[in-house]
């Protein structure tokens, strides 16, 4: 029995677009979040807090969130690693925040110069502070299905992510499969883990495009009972592990899938592929994503004379 609704997370705003070499103006992001919830999403991840010395593309994190025209209903999130990324958020009004924690001990060395343990210290005073103002805390555990440096990531090394997270108070677990190599049974057996310690509300799916697991990993998952999905519009965000690889689900194939599946979101296809199409139009590229390029070349009237 697959789920009934499902909840997607929109994350091309922050996740998505975090990584394009060229500056993406304020009043762009602005128009696309406005234009991701003019097509039904509820779950907006905006931005990040972050240093803009790391992530340069973010610096006007503030500007945005002031810029947002806020629909009730509607939830924003925000990226905040640190007390300093919270205490800047703070005033921007989010609904929800996230914090990143690697399942690999080798990546979290790499990446943040110390350990799982070490990381998730950090995190402590962070969720004290969002609960103290009633704001929701999200975790995301990265390299859940593999990792660049040590390759595989057993579900072991999850569930004690897992564990940490729930010890400091998180109140929703994500397991990512951050560079996009993991299979349906292996998605299934890191979310099991999960699931031990949060309920199926609470727990959410990340998967990366990178061998084109993806839909199949988020339907293994909808097989659990997972309910809530990241994905990106357009399928913004590439792979940094993998050159040239893609990234994030494209939010489009999935409401594809799951229109296809007859489950319920609450999100107009039309609406998603006019973001996908204003998005790629500023960054002069095709959407990665199938089903708004087949929606786009439908709209133009392609034919298909010919075909087999």
């Amino acid at each position: 029995m697959l789920p009934t609704r499902v909840t997607l997370v929109e994350v091309g705003p922050r996740d998505g677009l975090q990584n394009e070499k060229e500056p993406v103006s304020t009043a762009t992001k602005v128009e696309l979040v406005q234009r991701l919830q003019a097509a039904g999403l509820r779950e907006i991840e905006v931005t990040s807090y972050v240093s803009p010395k790391w992530v340069p593309q973010m610096a006007d994190n503030a500007d945005v969130m002031a810029g947002i025209e806020r629909r009730a209903g509607v939830r924003y999130s925000v990226l905040t690693p640190n007390l300093k990324g919270f205490d800047a958020a703070l005033a921007s009004r989010p609904d929800e925040i996230v914090v990143f924690g690697a399942a690999s001990e080798a990546f979290s060395q790499r990446n943040i110069n110390c350990s799982i343990a070490e990381s998730i210290e950090r995190f402590r005073p962070v969720v004290e502070a969002a609960h103290r103002h009633g704001i929701k805390v999200r975790s995301a555990i990265s390299c859940a299905l593999g990792c660049p440096y040590q390759g595989e990531v057993t579900p072991d090394e999850v569930e004690r992510v897992v564990r940490l997270m729930k010890d400091i108070g998180v109140d929703h677990c994500g397991v990512a499969d951050t560079i996009g190599v993991g299979t349906p049974r292996r998605a299934q057996a890191a979310l099991e883990r999960a699931l031990k310690h949060y309920p199926a509300s609470e727990v959410s799916g990340h998967f990366h495009d990178t061998y084109g697991q993806a839909l199949a990993n988020i339907y293994a998952g909808l097989e659990l009972g997972i309910h809530t999905f990241d994905a990106s519009i357009a399928g913004l965000g590439g792979c940094p592990y993998a050159k040239g690889a893609t990234g994030n689900v494209a939010t489009e194939d999935v409401l594809f899938m799951l229109n296809g599946l007859g489950i319920e979101t609450g999100i107009s296809i039309d609406g998603l592929v006019d973001a996908a199409a204003y998005i790629s139009g500023v960054l002069g590229r095709k959407p990665v994503s199938r089903s708004a390029n087949a929606l786009l070349a439908k709209r133009a009237g392609v034919g298909m004379k010919g075909a087999a």
